[in-house]
């Protein structure tokens, strides 16, 4: 049988999740672990995530997190959206500098 190499990557990146998870429990054997595939923003926000190269690669539903999804994970209800508002309070803030800043790349 003869794989492209993108089915060998899918398959390295999922062997890598296993062996972390494996590696935790050997030490841990009575604790529940969830791996999840993380990214933290979505860049085609409000469309849903769709890069090509996670389909076939993970059960999108079990292991992803994404943008709201994630932080709500982390921080719980509501991390997400007071992630953006402090992000946008800091970006108004900081606007004057950050356009000094970039006005050197013109």
């Amino acid at each position: 049988m003869v794989f492209t190499e993108e089915q060998i990557r899918k398959k390295d990146f999922k062997r890598t999740l296993l062996e972390w998870v494996a590696i935790y429990l050997s030490k841990y054997p009575d604790v529940k672990i969830h791996s999840y595939i993380a990214i933290p923003y979505n860049p085609y926000e409000p469309k849903p995530y769709e890069r090509w190269t996670l389909k076939g690669m993970l059960d999108l539903d079990n292991e992803l997190k994404v943008a709201e999804e994630f932080w709500d994970f982390l921080g719980g209800d509501g991390a997400y959206t007071e992630l953006l508002t402090c992000f946008e309070r800091v970006g108004i803030e900081l606007k004057p500098e950050i356009d000094k800043y970039f006005s050197k790349f013109k």
